[in-house]
């Protein structure tokens, strides 16, 4: 038996002084690596990075990465354990032979026409930089990062690299996020590694069930505005399907509905990863019309969700038996970037989504954090989500 191109190691530690936390984690994950590491994520409760230099300095003294990226999460994520209640340290390491490592700081901003400019982000594959099919992990501060116009400009564009990642939390104003890259850390912007050379795969669960059947969008403007479902005025459309449902299909959607979008429609059916999923904003009488939470276009198909605890848990172990399989190989890590609607707030019992990386992907390094916005793929392009589990599985 061969060994995994990529051997990663995680760990998780409590405590009150940054330093002490940091160095138990890293000092754990360096004794299971048994050398420096490739690439360090770290994953640090607010409480713990005020002054980040503690934890970068510990880090770097027991692994010794290449190369490090992480952020501040108001819960983060080790081995089978989802840390909601207290500062915590959330460690992973992975020795990569033969990888490509790009280390990315970006800004965004107003320009002046008043559109949001960005700085430092790669504009696409280059020579010492991002290979064409690299894996960008993107870690942001919400308050100063426009991670939505930046995927969606990249989705517009020629170049379609997997993004997984998510938005930093803990922080309720701008300043008190904080962004981890090598040996420095930033209150603002977005910090990321580009990864390539290595056998890896992308994974976004939705937490969301497909309900009643698929229908084509034939009139619609920009702004995410619907007219005209199959032929019919949305509104009336919708109240149709919804009225053809079976029982416990038309309570769930009662609880709330949601409108899967294809976005690759080069397929010959779609299965429930294949949709872009967004809420429903509300409707027009008048018109027919109904708003969605993202840009439409006519000929796009759309087909209902609903969103409960019981969808959530199959959909992510759909998801990550699908990851697993895509590998083809042992999964020795993954890092989990999870919604903070999630966990205890979603459902009955704390660890679920840990728990199942732990079930699905037995032996695997795990480490994550709760997001304040979650980023992956869907049907080939790279979004901003919410109420999701995104993951970057490495093999």
């Amino acid at each position: 038996m061969t060994s995994p191109v990529v051997t990663a190691a995680s760990a998780l530690a409590f405590g009150a002084d940054p330093a002490g936390t940091a160095g138990e984690a890293a000092a754990l994950v360096r004794s299971r690596l048994g050398e420096p590491a490739t690439l360090a994520v770290v994953f640090v409760h607010p409480d713990l990075a005020r002054d980040p230099e503690p934890v970068l300095e510990a880090v770097h003294r027991h692994l010794a990465p290449a190369a490090l990226v992480g952020c501040t999460g108001e819960g983060v994520i080790g081995n089978g354990r989802e840390v909601e209640d207290r500062p915590a340290v959330s460690v992973w390491g992975a020795v990569m032979p033969g990888a490509r490592i790009t280390p990315i700081r970006a800004f965004s901003g107003p320009g002046i026409d008043g559109a949001t400019e960005f700085a430092g982000w790669p504009e696409g594959p280059s020579p010492g930089g991002p290979g064409a099919d690299d894996l960008l992990i993107l870690l942001a501060d919400p308050f100063t990062f426009r991670a939505d116009v930046l995927l969606a400009r990249m989705n517009a564009g020629g170049w379609h690299p997997p993004i997984v990642g998510g938005m930093a939390s803990g922080g309720s104003r701008p300043g008190q996020h904080r962004l981890l890259l090598d040996g420095r850390w930033f209150d603002d912007g977005a910090v990321g590694v580009a990864v390539g050379g290595v056998p890896f795969t992308t994974a976004v669960s939705q937490g969301c069930a497909p309900i009643g059947p698929e229908m084509v969008v034939t009139d619609a403007e920009d702004g995410g505005v619907v007219f005209e479902l199959a032929g019919k005025p949305a509104i009336a459309k919708l109240e149709e399907v919804i009225g053809g449902l079976e029982p416990e299909e038309r309570r769930l959607a009662a609880e709330g509905l949601m409108a899967g979008l294809v976005i690759d429609e080069n397929r010959p059916e779609y299965a429930r990863g294949d949709f872009l999923v967004r809420g429903i904003l509300g409707g027009d009488p008048q018109t027919g019309a109904v708003q969605l939470g993202e840009q439409v276009r006519i000929g796009q198909t759309l087909r209902l969700h609903v969103r409960d605890v019981a969808s959530a848990d199959e959909d992510l172990n759909a998801t990550l038996d699908a990851a697993a399989s895509r590998l083809g190989t042992h999964v020795s890590g993954a890092l989990l970037f999870t919604c903070n609607g999630r966990g205890t707030r979603m459902f009955p019992g704390p660890d679920h989504d840990a728990v199942a990386v732990d079930e699905r992907m037995p032996g695997s390094a795990l480490a994550g954090f709760f997001c304040n916005g979650e980023i992956g793929p869907v049907g080939g392009r790279s979004f901003v989500h919410s109420f999701t589990a995104t993951m970057a599985v490495f093999g």
